[in-house]
């Protein structure tokens, strides 16, 4: 009876182990989200990191715009409106692009060797969790703190380019409205047909020698009959040709970007922000290196991409095409110039290795998910 008991007893006990052992979701791949709160702490009391994070994405073209606002306070005859187009776009393709990549790269190169380096790694597989779950907790975690950052600095950048813009310009030296439709800007140039066509690059002048002095006012050489001989109704049809020539190239320089226009160019510097910070985190993962893999990651951005998007290679077409800077690049949004690192849109002005939109996609999520496997592999089978 007594050993029955026993039994009873051992098998009870046995039962209730697997039970709590079915609970324990230690062995599971999927990060818990304690997991991803800690790795969020962990890479925020690194300060340095946070702070040239803050200073790249935030403080950067904050401190422009801030220097250009002030500027134009005090001198608004020689320092133009701190908003506008160009300023938009040059910030977000010129900075806010490159420089983005690089800081969100050298945060996923953090997180990824962060453990190694300290010296942390093997008290962390002691604990039991999976250490694919390890690894993908880092994802969640990294874009926590990049993407509101990112999404701060762009939103800085939009409010002072909205609400600082220019409310006149002075276009190829006649003052023009800003802000103009495409028939906005023909009914200006019907109301003003002198300074439209003496003032507006036109390809058939009518035989008119005139132009636009220093002060805004057309200017007809002395001996020259001008005006006289042409009549108004032949006036107004050239100023309408004119306002159509120079429309395409009156809307990258009028007020402030479009609204769709802003929105598609934050999706797409997040995009490469995610992209720098996931391909680190694989990288520095697979080699161990924080240093090694941000240089790289650098030589990758700033060196590798710019040199094999610009012009096809006979032989390297297949690679070209399949660099995540270049499929980046096709993503562009029209009207954003050429980015210094590797981006640029069909309406920047510089040709890339030509590729369709698909196959950019298809590049895009082949490194996302590539890396992430091959930083997941590494950190399951490295040695403690």
């Amino acid at each position: 009876m007594t050993e029955l008991s026993s039994n009873a007893m051992t098998a009870s006990s046995v039962s209730r182990e697997q039970r709590n052992a079915s609970r324990d979701h230690r062995g599971s791949w999927i990060p818990t989200p304690g997991m991803i709160a800690t790795r969020i702490m962990e890479l925020r009391r690194r300060r340095g990191l946070m702070a040239a994070l803050i200073a790249v994405n935030i403080g950067i073209p904050t401190i422009f715009l801030a220097i250009r606002l002030i500027a134009h306070v005090v001198a608004p005859k020689s320092y133009g409106p701190a908003g506008g187009y160009d300023i938009f776009t040059n910030l977000v393709a010129g900075v806010m692009y490159v420089f983005g990549f690089i800081v969100a790269a050298t945060l996923g190169c953090t997180a990824g060797s962060v453990d190694l380096s300290e010296g942390m790694f093997r008290h962390l597989v002691i604990t039991g969790r999976s250490r694919v779950a390890l690894y993908f907790a880092r994802i969640p975690a990294g874009l926590a703190i990049i993407v509101p950052m990112v999404a701060v600095g762009f939103t800085i950048v939009c409010a002072v380019c909205v609400f600082a813009a220019p409310a006149k310009l002075s276009y190829q030296g006649v003052t023009v409205p800003s802000g103009l439709s495409a028939t906005g800007f023909q009914s200006w140039a019907v109301h003003h047909p002198k300074e439209a066509v003496c003032g507006l690059p036109y390809r058939s002048r009518n035989g008119i020698p005139c132009f636009m002095d220093q002060k805004g006012k057309v200017v007809v050489p002395p001996g020259s009959s001008g005006f006289k001989h042409v009549s108004p109704a032949t006036l107004k049809a050239d100023a309408i040709k004119v306002a159509k020539q120079n429309y395409t190239a009156y809307t990258h320089i009028f007020l402030y970007p479009s609204n769709l226009l802003m929105v598609k160019a934050g999706l797409w510097i997040e995009l490469e922000a995610i992209i720098g910070f996931i391909v680190g985190l694989g990288l520095a993962s697979l080699i161990g290196q924080r240093t090694v893999s941000v240089v790289l990651m650098i030589v990758l951005e700033i060196v590798l991409t710019p040199i094999f998007s610009r012009a096809p290679i006979q032989h390297l077409i297949n690679f070209q095409r399949g660099l995540v800077g270049l499929a980046t690049a096709h993503l562009e949004p029209g009207g954003l110039p050429m980015a210094f690192g590797g981006g640029g849109g069909p309406g920047g002005g510089v040709s890339i290795v030509p590729e369709t939109t698909t196959v950019a996609v298809c590049v895009i999520v082949a490194w996302l998910v590539g890396w992430t496997a091959l930083g997941a592999w590494r950190m399951a089978t490295r040695d403690t």
